[in-house]
């Protein structure tokens, strides 16, 4: 007698799996989304620029970056760099979303590359330790990323709020919430001493490309390079 094969898990529970998993770093994206909503207001921004930059872009490194290049002139706002900025930036998303591959069907359409909207360096995290657990789905992706949207939206719009009280984020600390989110990212990828070298090679090409280039493609560079050595490193270990 055959076994009847156990039901998928509706993507509701998924959903739900997902935003829990997420929840604790979502804490953290809740910290520097204030700091870029103090920051958004001391630039300049209006409550409805951040919005939609925030809606638009939901991007918090080159929503950042963004803020460096943002003048309070419309008429002197460099829309070329700031868009080539925020394009470099994002371009490691698309290493990103690739590993995620395997989550949709071989005839996936525009609908789901669509949700690659909702995808941040915190779900992609998340759904891809699922993935090695034997699981992962669209659902779990998902449910985080629909946290991650809801958070970053209220806590930059409440940040622009406050932003008249608290005038030096660092003074609190919060400037250290961006960093220390991808601290935590990183810990919870840890599988052995092995993920060092990619690491360790991707972070020495961004420094070394910080100082050599201008503008943001060292982040671009140590994504490529580590990605590189993680993948030379994989094949040799295979090989042995």
């Amino acid at each position: 007698m055959s076994r009847i094969a156990p039901p998928s898990p509706r993507f509701a529970d998924q959903f739900y799996a997902g935003a829990r998993a997420c929840l604790p770093v979502v804490i953290s994206v809740a910290a520097y989304g204030l700091v870029w909503g103090v920051l958004a207001r001391g630039a300049g921004l209006s409550p409805l620029e951040v919005m939609l930059m925030s809606g638009l872009v939901f991007a918090g490194a080159a929503q950042f970056v963004a803020l460096d290049l943002w003048t309070v002139t419309p008429a002197t706002l460099p829309i070329g760099p700031l868009i080539i900025a925020a394009l470099i930036i994002n371009l490691r998303y698309l290493l990103l979303t690739a590993t995620l591959r395997p989550l949709f069907k071989p005839d996936s359409g525009v609908k789901d590359a669509l949700k690659m909207a909702l995808v941040t360096d915190e779900n992609w995290a998340m759904t891809v330790l699922e993935m090695k657990r034997g699981r992962g789905s669209v659902g779990f992706l998902m449910g985080g990323g629909a946290l991650a949207y809801v958070c970053w939206m209220a806590t930059t719009m409440t940040g622009h709020v406050l932003g008249s009280v608290i005038d030096d984020p660092a003074r609190y600390g919060l400037d250290f919430a961006f960093t220390a989110t991808f601290l935590v990212l990183l810990l919870g990828m840890w599988k052995s001493r092995a993920d060092l070298l990619p690491w360790a090679v991707a972070a020495l090409s961004a420094i070394i490309a910080s100082r050599l280039v201008d503008g943001s493609w060292h982040i671009l560079i140590g994504g490529l390079v580590g990605s590189l050595a993680g993948a030379l490193a994989d094949k040799v270990r295979h090989v042995d």
